[in-house]
């Protein structure tokens, strides 16, 4: 199972929310690329970005802090948060990302997410963010009456890469992920599931991974905190 650190991108920071509140930010670092390099330097095998502005505003916003994360490691990076066309998908894997998220467009456009699954194979991940069971959109400002799994087996032809689930009310708050709703997921189809969301300590990892069905997991909070230490992590995982 693989670890992703989260640095999650506001105004140019690198910052946590409690359950997805931009007014509930926390900043950990005035220079995300710098926090990017530690988490190479601490042997990590990806980095996850998220750009929180930019699932707001429905198009890239932190795009100079992901681009100098780039610039500054080597590891494969994924991004989520306002990707929502072609051209957006396009220029980011031009750029060196080795795989975009699409969420909001998931639900909106799915056709999109099977356009860009065939002109990009393996760089597109599905991110799917839910509250009580039910997909949220737009940075998670919207509750939809989509159903977690429907929206997940809609995919299972499409050739994505990966699913990425997050239980919203676990997010940032360090009270563990959602373990069997995420096994459930991972159960039901076919797609590799990375779990997101409440990640807070070694036991929640290899709880994770004991379920042997959970591709990955990714953990913010926790590393800035220091409730998780990386490097302890990674071998732990291995």
């Amino acid at each position: 199972m693989i670890l992703y650190p989260a640095i999650d991108l506001k105004d140019g920071q690198a910052v946590r929310l409690l359950r997805g509140d931009m007014d509930k930010a926390t900043v950990f670092s005035d220079s995300p690329a710098t926090q990017a390099k530690a988490f190479e330097d601490a042997g990590c095998e990806w980095l996850h970005l998220v750009d929180l502005n930019g699932a707001f505003a429905g198009e890239p916003v932190n795009g100079a802090a992901v681009e100098a994360i780039l610039a500054a490691t080597n590891v494969p990076a994924q991004l989520g948060g306002g990707i929502r066309d072609m051209q957006t998908i396009a220029t980011w894997i031009e750029k060196g990302l080795a795989r975009v998220i699409l969420g909001t467009v998931a639900v909106e456009n799915p056709d999109l997410v099977r356009e860009a699954a065939r002109e990009f194979p393996g760089k597109v991940a599905v991110g799917i963010d839910a509250r009580n069971g039910k997909v949220a959109t737009k940075g998670w400002a919207e509750e939809t009456d989509v159903m977690v799994t429907d929206l997940a087996k809609s995919f299972e032809d499409a050739g994505v890469a990966a699913i990425i689930y997050t239980d919203i009310n676990r997010d940032g708050a360090m009270q563990g992920p959602n373990i069997e709703a995420t096994e459930a997921l991972a159960r039901a189809v076919q797609i590799p599931v990375i779990a997101s969301g409440g990640v807070s300590s070694l036991t929640d990892l290899t709880a994770l991974r004991d379920t042997g069905v959970i591709s990955g997991a990714i953990s913010g909070r926790a590393l800035y905190d220091g409730a998780l230490d990386l490097k302890e992590a990674i071998a732990a995982l291995k």
